[in-house]
């Protein structure tokens, strides 16, 4: 049998997977996703510094021409006697298709055409955006919608601006951001003068569809999102740190550079300019069943993103003691956040500190079989719950996607 049969066959429709972690060279680490001290810097200072991990990913990050080989890139981990094989989530998937991912999802889109990361900045981000289908499709890419959960688990501290800009204030003109982006080497071009920052709090989200300008504040944050890394940066000068001008005209064509009418058309107007952002695009988590039932049957889940046809996730809370049977009806990727026990046949743990290169027992991939026919969980703590966040592909049979 292949790699990827006896992979799914020694975890009965589960496989386990590794840390993918990608640097920025924009940003600065906000040192909350357990990487070791010493190692948020291991590939080198004109890399940047490693302030993602990207989860359950076929996507390979677009870092520019000193991007690493499979950068962004899940991969699994078979155990062969002693020796641990590593290879490709997405060769996997290519190779079994519906037997991972499911039919429904293969027959559509002929790939896993979701991810999930943790973003974990010390700063804010620029004002930016991701192209919808109809843009990215000029650079041969995907649009990219995406969410924000900021657990809790992992913002012990808030980093620099605990804000998030969203949109355009109404009444805001086109020439005025067509200004802004022609300004762009002039320093600050004063882009989020035409904004609005909300407070971000643990234990809640957002929905970012694409068209949207936006610049995440700095909790640590969980991102299911479709599979692209599609983005441009239209704010010049953040934290007082120059943003690149290449980055304004990243995810537009080489014949189109230089066109601020197209940045502007990338721009969706009625999006941006909602008063009702807040309603529209906020998230707070929502009881998947009834909560007494739950907490009777030693558990609590949680939708927490649940407003995009492209992804959804819940966060699911094994109560101490307790041993559940969790049953879903697609495919997942699964991450743990805190607490330890066992997952079907797999133990399952949260590190306290992961070195670069180090496997680990946090992060597995739930075929749509094993979620079908249930997955047991059992937390042998006294004390500690087990909480771990799951991330689906599009339309979710679950879930009526809404507020």
């Amino acid at each position: 049998m292949s790699l990827a049969k006896n992979a799914l066959e020694q975890g009965e429709g589960i496989l386990r997977l590794t840390p993918t972690w990608v640097p920025r060279s924009f940003c600065v680490p906000g040192r909350r996703i357990k990487l070791h001290p010493d190692d948020y810097y291991v590939l080198g200072g004109v890399r940047g510094g490693i302030d993602e991990r990207w989860l359950s990913s076929t996507t390979p990050a677009q870092n520019g021409p000193l991007t690493g080989k499979n950068e962004g890139l899940s991969h699994i981990v078979y155990k062969d006697g002693a020796e641990e094989k590593l290879f490709l989530l997405k060769d996997a998937i290519d190779e079994l298709k519906g037997e991972i991912i499911g039919e429904r999802i293969w027959e559509e889109h002929k790939s896993w055409p979701m991810y999930s990361k943790f973003f974990d900045n010390m700063g804010p981000l620029p004002h930016h955006i991701h192209h919808n289908d109809e843009y990215a499709a000029m650079t041969g890419q995907k649009g990219k919608p995406e969410a924000y959960y900021f657990p809790p688990q992992l913002n012990n501290h808030v980093g620099d601006f605990p804000y998030t800009f969203f949109g355009i204030a109404p009444g805001t003109t086109k020439a005025q951001i067509k200004e802004c982006l022609m300004n762009f080497n002039k320093g600050d071009n004063k882009i989020t003068n035409y904004s609005q920052a909300f407070k971000l709090e643990p234990g809640t989200g957002w929905d970012v569809p694409p068209g949207m300008l936006h610049a995440p504040g700095s909790l640590c944050t969980y991102e299911p999102q479709k599979a692209s890394d599609i983005f441009a940066m239209y704010q010049s000068l953040v934290n007082e740190a120059i943003i690149p001008e290449e980055l304004l005209w990243n995810g537009t064509p080489k014949d189109r550079i230089g066109d601020f009418d197209l940045l502007v058309e990338v721009i969706d107007w009625e999006l941006n300019t909602n008063p009702n952002i807040l309603d529209n695009h906020f998230m707070l988590p929502k009881p998947v069943y009834d909560q007494d039932w739950m907490e009777s049957q030693g558990f609590e889940e949680k939708w927490i993103c649940y407003r995009s046809y492209d992804y959804s996730a819940k966060e699911l809370t094994v109560l101490p003691g307790q041993t559940v049977t969790i049953t879903d009806n697609a495919a997942y990727g699964m991450i743990m956040m805190q607490g330890h026990g066992k997952m079907g046949v797999w133990d399952v743990e949260t590190p306290a500190l992961i070195r670069y290169g180090q496997l680990t027992h946090d992060e597995y991939f739930v075929s749509e079989k094993a979620a079908k026919g249930g997955v047991t969980i059992s937390n042998p703590s006294k004390t500690d719950p087990i909480v771990m966040l799951k991330h689906f592909g599009p339309n979710n049979p679950d879930l009526k996607v809404g507020k």
